[in-house]
């Protein structure tokens, strides 16, 4: 591999790290909440349960434990990854409403979070 091609690579693997501030164990970001109604399907195929500990991430694997971090409040919450999303520009990630009644963002509908992905 020459000096430029290595160089190359190496900006296409970390870059996007270095740019958003985040390696691949944890994101810090924007997070909002599914509505309370249970008739969508998941990403997996099950319908949703807004009693449930869910979340959407759009890259995840789904089945990825997370522990998200309310970073207004200090509360947390671990919760599977079951779907994709969310689809609003500047989010992160889109939590059940019981794991936004646990984050304290119930009210707000959004808050500033750290993610961790659960080993």
């Amino acid at each position: 591999m020459n000096h430029c091609s290595f160089i190359l690579a190496f900006l296409l693997i970390f870059l996007p790290l270095a740019v958003t501030g985040m390696d691949m164990d944890t994101q810090t970001g924007m997070a909002s909440w599914y509505g309370s109604e249970s008739s969508k399907k998941t990403a997996t195929g099950a319908r949703y349960d807004p009693n449930a500990l869910t979340a959407a991430h759009r890259t995840l694997p789904i089945g990825t434990l997370l522990q998200i971090r309310n970073l207004s409040t200090g509360c947390c919450v671990t919760v599977r990854v079951t779907d994709r999303g969310p689809f609003c520009k500047g989010r992160i990630v889109d939590v059940s409403k019981a794991a936004a009644e646990q984050l304290k963002m119930i009210h707000s509908g959004t808050a500033k979070v750290e993610l961790e992905v659960v080993k």
